[in-house]
């Protein structure tokens, strides 16, 4: 089982424009997504990601180089696992539920909680709106195109209501991180920590891996 600890940025009045440079700055560490689970997707794009916090927010930092970008989705809450999409999702300690929070590769973010694939319930658009979100390529859809993209989000802590956190520090969680496009031209699921299914499933919280906020 994969295990990361999410260093803490003493940060105030964060630009999530400037995460990048930030995360350089502080020297937080990239991790591969790159696990190929399920032998007819093979497809392997170059996903990577990196991590912190500042107590009240989780910041994320993706980049990515793959053969078809595309992002058709245009509105938060929308199929945008369909596209170019990195995702994330998490289960704090003593929750029996985790949240998904997924990101196509212009900003776009769909989130909502639940115990399974079937039992998910989406989080209220306002909350939604709460997430800061930059994109290399900017907010508009894209198609046909190829080559390198990055997004940065922060995600600040009332995005996670039904888990009454007070501050992020020192939590325990489970969680991974995933690369998808279900209607690229070449379809792909890529994973953090390894999925062990039949058929492409992210929402299998016993394959999870081990995270720890500072």
């Amino acid at each position: 089982m994969s295990q990361l600890l999410i260093k803490k940025l003493n940060a105030e009045n964060l630009k999530v424009s400037e995460l990048s440079f930030i995360f350089d700055k502080e020297n937080v560490p990239f991790h591969s997504i790159s696990c190929i689970n399920w032998d007819e997707y093979p497809y392997q794009p170059d996903v990577k990601f990196r991590i912190a916090h500042t107590g009240n927010t989780i910041l994320l930092n993706y980049r990515v180089e793959e053969s078809d970008i595309k992002a058709v989705c245009d509105q938060d809450n929308g199929k945008v696992w369909e596209d170019s999409c990195v995702e994330f999702f998490i289960s704090f300690e003593k929750d029996a539920f985790y949240y998904n929070i997924e990101c196509n590769c212009i900003g776009k973010i769909l989130v909502g909680t639940g115990i399974d694939r079937q039992m998910r319930e989406p989080v209220a658009t306002e909350i939604i709106r709460s997430i800061e979100r930059w994109s290399s390529i900017g907010d508009s859809p894209v198609e046909n195109q190829s080559g390198a993209w990055e997004l940065s989000l922060i995600i600040p802590l009332p995005v996670f209501y039904l888990s009454m956190i007070k501050s992020f520090d020192g939590l325990r969680a489970k969680a991974n991180f995933y690369k998808c496009g279900d209607k690229l031209a070449v379809p792909h699921f890529l994973s953090w920590n390894p999925i062990k299914s039949e058929k492409p499933n992210f929402h299998l919280a016993a394959f999870f891996g081990e995270i720890l906020f500072e």
